[in-house]
């Protein structure tokens, strides 16, 4: 097989930056490694490590945070209650997402409202 074989065919860059920008439009997506490499078309080991090199960061660990941002953005446009964002925006319970809230803006989701 020479590189001609594969003339227009995208590359792994390309192909892990299109799982990237599906990610990013589906946040609620399930994002196990192994079904994000399928849609790339790569090895989950290829896949992991060239999507790592575009973000700095593990599939897992970009999807959390893209998911915090959309429920930070919505506790300070929105006056619903904080267990139902935190629902709409992926979380399955209340104490993971303060958990990881805490952690990502370094406070709880209830002062991060009060102080926006």
């Amino acid at each position: 097989m020479g590189s001609r074989d594969h003339a227009g065919a995208p590359g792994p860059l390309a192909r892990v930056s299109r799982v990237i920008r599906t990610v990013e439009n589906d946040l609620s997506m399930p994002a196990d490694l192994v079904s994000l490499a399928h849609l790339a078309r790569l090895s989950p080991y290829h896949f992991l490590r060239t999507f790592q090199v575009l973000t700095g960061t593990t599939p897992h660990q970009y999807l959390l945070r893209g998911r915090l941002r959309r429920a930070a953005v919505r506790l300070l446009s929105e006056k619903r209650k904080i267990a139902e964002i935190a629902l709409d925006c992926g979380f399955e319970d209340l104490s993971n997402f303060n958990r990881a809230f805490r952690s990502e803006f370094g406070m709880s989701p209830r002062l991060y409202r009060r102080a926006g």
